[in-house]
């Protein structure tokens, strides 16, 4: 480390304040559906889930190499500040859509302010593009939609082999489900989002001429990593946690334990083969896919779009933001330092702007605006096909809220948050589960 230049020491710096926010960025990835019903407190989520991913940093190195010697090429001339204002593009949009609680990736926004930076820099040369397409652009599509298909016929199959089943012989397992399928989507996310960062670094190190190219993340850089994405994931990413949790779809447990068993399985598989994608979009695909496989559930159609609005723009936007740093960044140490203080003082403002109305863990439950989204025509068509079952009282229904359901279905005027199918296949649900709010 003694070969360290203060221009790579910032841009370490740079890519670790990155990897914090991506911890409270993607917290929502594995602990959304288990605080949303109440298996485990808000708190002890966030610090099991902390933990968690501080140990899948160790467990691979494959999604690394991808970063630092894949998506870019370490010998078409790119230097260390190219590196910096990929990352102040991606720290810029993490924090944007953090303000505005949607779960888009952090890493599409590290690939895309790579991108971006590099290709103002050195040009369309610096760029893999088959390395793009290949580990990038169609996981990007495949991943969400398989893991969405994977939850659908999970959550059915969990349904039907409860469903003669009485709540209370149910309700330990799941809830002692759920925070086990919670533990391996942390530890998956570990493996994938903590080695991007030590990819970032890997890459800066290998421009700097402090490591041989193609060469494996040291041991210092691991470490750091992990850490700084463990400390992120223990802040919790608040806002995120209640659109994942609350916003898409209402999750009864059954639903949350098929939902992050299928996420954790499409990420741990794509780890193992260095396969860089979002985990964002992975757990997302499948709490919409939870939605869909329970009878008469419905999702969010509008908040969804906006999620997929934000996943298509992440990669354009950080490219942008980074493009522009990149090119006051190659006017010298002035233009370096120009683009530090521009990066803190938006982080600043953004930070500002979320005060105005905080969501913490005290909070994190309550229903926010997308809790009274009207019936659209996406809806009516999924009710139509799968309606829910007829001539039950869901008042009974132990999530708290299937009387409210019931009540609005029979007027038809209930929004998407309807559940309708509360009688059948809610009894698995805990008592106490829409209680526990806090930790």
């Amino acid at each position: 480390m003694e070969h360290i230049t203060l221009l790579i020491g910032i841009v370490i710096v740079t890519a670790l304040v990155f990897d914090f926010t991506n911890g409270f960025h993607d917290t929502a990835n594995a602990m959304a559906t288990t605080i949303s019903t109440g298996a485990l407190g808000p708190r002890v989520a966030v610090a099991m889930s902390a933990v968690l991913n501080l140990v899948g940093a160790f467990l691979s190195v494959e999604v690394a190499k991808t970063i630092s010697g894949g998506i870019i090429d370490e010998g078409s001339g790119i230097q260390p500040e190219v590196i910096f204002a990929g990352l102040v593009g991606a720290i810029l949009w993490n924090l944007v859509t953090w303000l505005a609680g949607l779960p888009s990736s952090s890493s599409h926004a590290l690939f895309g302010g790579l991108i971006g930076a590099t290709v103002v820099s050195v040009g369309m040369d610096g760029v893999n593009g088959d390395a793009i397409v290949m580990k990038v652009l169609i996981p990007a599509v495949a991943a969400p939609v398989v893991a969405g298909i994977a939850t659908v016929a999970a959550t059915r199959l969990t349904y039907r082999l409860a469903h003669n089943r009485a709540a209370e012989d149910t309700a330990k397992g799941y809830r002692a489900g759920q925070i086990a399928s919670a533990a391996l989507v942390s530890l998956a996310h570990g493996t994938n989002d903590a080695q991007k960062t030590m990819g970032v670094i890997t890459l800066a190190l290998v421009t700097g001429g402090v490591i041989a190219p193609d060469a494996d993340p040291p041991m210092w850089v691991i470490v750091s990593a992990g850490l700084a994405i463990a400390l992120g994931t223990y802040l919790g990413g608040w806002r995120i946690i209640r659109t994942m949790g609350k916003g898409i779809t209402d999750i009864q447990p059954p639903q949350g334990f098929a939902a992050q068993t299928g996420a954790a399985t499409v990420i741990l598989a794509s780890s193992h083969i260095g396969f860089a994608l979002s985990t964002t979009q992975v757990c997302s695909g499948a709490v919409m896919g939870a939605g869909v496989g329970r009878k008469g559930g419905v999702v969010r159609w509008s908040t969804a779009g906006r999620m997929v609005a934000a996943w298509a723009l992440t990669l354009p936007a950080a490219g942008l933001v980074a493009a522009a740093a990149a090119l006051l960044a190659d006017q010298g140490n002035g233009g370096i330092a120009a683009v530090a203080v521009l990066a803190v003082v938006g982080c600043g403002v953004i930070w500002v702007l979320s005060r105005r109305k905080p969501v913490d863990a005290t909070n994190v439950n309550e229903p926010g605006a997308d809790s009274a989204e009207p019936v659209g025509v996406v809806t009516a068509a999924v009710r139509s096909v799968a309606p829910p079952p007829a001539g039950k009282n869901t008042s009974a229904s132990s999530d708290g809220t299937g009387g409210t359901d019931a009540a609005d279905a029979s007027k038809n005027t209930s929004d998407s948050t309807s559940t309708g199918d509360a009688s059948s296949e809610s009894a698995p649900t805990p008592a106490t589960a829409g209680s526990r709010s806090t930790s």
